[in-house]
């Protein structure tokens, strides 16, 4: 077992956790805590642009394929970032809108996230700190998230919280997954059929993505693996035992249809090997 120390800083923002595998929570386990990516509508840049990024984002995403049809833009080239920061201008000269800048410009365009020395000095400090208790054990490590925010400069305040998050069941990564037991004579037809009156599941239209058994979508892929229906899953699993699988299609939960993808825990009755496995929370 391999403990992991993360940390990472936007702005005046910064976090550090220990995952320990098994134990904490895993990485996607806590992927819901990043933000979504900032996107703007193309109708506020074209219509009703209200600050400094919108006026750059015009210049970027609209005015440039007008004047250079075909010309592909290039965030690494000089005169291309020069190009783009020079309509931003004008763009916030007609609207009154303050802010444009040529580093705010170039942030904006290649989603640069500042860096503040102090967020970065001292969540650096964090990580090495947890670094040396796993390292040396002389205390317990942190459990298992750090938070870090520093207030604007007007209030001259800090915010730190320690939260103990917890592993996602459901998890596609360290998840125990769903455990289905199986025949080694289960064709992979009747088996996609058990996934659709699998009470944890409620799959149809099921895809089985390993070695792309079959695909539901495209037709060209569905038709290439059409084939593989009539075989036994035991066979296109390479006569393995016990082994994971991910399947993907519509699931039916709270008469709600939705498209998902679960994690399945694989075991094939009467093999030599299987009665011990440590999969079984799944079930």
């Amino acid at each position: 077992m391999k403990p992991m120390v993360d940390g990472g800083t936007e702005g005046f923002k910064g976090h550090a956790r220990v995952i320990v595998p098994g134990v904490t929570p895993c990485f996607e386990c806590t992927i819901w805590l990043f933000p979504p990516q900032v996107k703007f509508p193309l109708c506020t840049l074209a219509e009703t642009p209200r600050n400094a990024a919108h006026c750059i984002e015009y210049a970027h995403l609209i005015k440039w394929d007008e004047v250079h049809s075909g010309k592909a833009f290039d965030p690494d080239n000089a005169d291309h970032m020069k190009w783009v920061y020079d309509e931003a201008v004008k763009r916030a000269e007609l609207f009154s809108i303050l802010g444009v800048t040529y580093s705010l410009t170039q942030g904006v365009v290649k989603n640069i996230i500042p860096a503040i020395a102090s967020t970065n000095a001292i969540i650096s400090a964090a990580c090495a700190l947890q670094t040396l208790k796993i390292a040396s054990g002389f205390s317990k490590t942190l459990s298992n998230y750090l938070r870090y925010v520093q207030l604007s400069l007007s209030l001259w305040g800090l915010h730190t919280k320690v939260t103990k998050f917890v592993k996602d069941k459901d998890c596609l990564v360290c998840g125990p997954g769903v455990l289905i037991e199986l025949d080694t004579t289960v064709t992979l037809r009747k088996f996609i059929d058990m996934l659709e009156q699998h009470p944890k599941l409620l799959m149809s239209k099921a895809s089985i993505v390993e070695k792309i058994y079959t695909l539901q979508e495209p037709p060209i892929l569905e038709e290439m693996t059409r084939s593989n229906l009539n075989l036994p899953l035991y066979d296109l699993m390479d006569k393995i035992p016990k082994d994971i699988l991910h399947a993907t299609g519509t699931i039916n939960k709270d008469n709600k249809k939705s498209t998902g993808l679960r994690k399945l825990c694989v075991v094939f009755k009467g093999i030599d090997g299987v009665t011990d496995m440590d999969m079984a929370g799944g079930a």
